[in-house]
């Protein structure tokens, strides 16, 4: 059975830190495979600001080419959204039994862990892998400690998405931000407008 990590995420669009956890799961744990998993639309966001999906998917997918421990996993958009882990979890697992999966997120995304819905049954069902960052509320005590849950060191790699949509509204230079070939995607497609 193989361990797979899955990275949810709008990837709005995809950038350095994205890649930086994705890679470094995949060469520091024990996952096969790292699958990121395009999001249609998060609960906790907007989704005005969300460039199509197909966008997304060409930007990760080119942004991870000859990596083959990185896949571009885009089953979320035949679900129902707004999209909640617990019910993508379960797709994953009916679709591909073979699989074991283990769910990787940012220190910010576990300190507000317990406003997902049905985080219980998450945690029954898989491992989280959490990558550190500076932003970030505490972390409730019973996640600090819990079995299942487990914390990593690494570098921090501090990008937001919202950064680099504000640098392409106000033609600021994205180097540094993003790989350069998702930076020649913008320049072709121009995928906001």
């Amino acid at each position: 059975m193989k361990n797979i990590g899955l990275f949810f995420g709008s990837f709005n669009p995809i950038h350095l830190g994205h890649l930086a956890v994705a890679n470094f799961f995949a060469q520091n744990s024990n996952l096969a495979e790292v699958w990121l998993v395009i999001s249609p639309q998060s609960p906790f966001k907007e989704k005005s600001s969300l460039m199509e999906n197909h966008h997304r998917l060409a930007m990760v997918e080119l942004a991870i080419e000859g990596n083959p421990k990185l896949k571009a996993c885009s089953e979320e958009f035949d679900l129902p959204t707004p999209n909640y882990t617990v019910e993508s979890l379960q797709y994953l697992k009916k679709k591909y039994p073979e699989n074991q999966f283990t769910l990787l997120m940012g220190q910010d995304n576990m300190a507000k862990f317990e406003r997902w819905k049905e985080h219980n049954q998450i945690l029954e069902q898989c491992h989280l892998f959490v990558y550190p960052r500076s932003q970030s509320d505490k972390i409730p005590t019973r996640l600090l400690k819990h079995p299942k849950i487990h914390y990593f060191e690494a570098d921090l790699m501090e990008v937001s998405a919202t950064e680099i949509r504000n640098a392409i509204k106000n033609k600021k230079p994205l180097t540094n931000l993003i790989p350069d070939q998702i930076e020649e995607y913008f320049e072709k497609f121009n995928p906001y407008h």
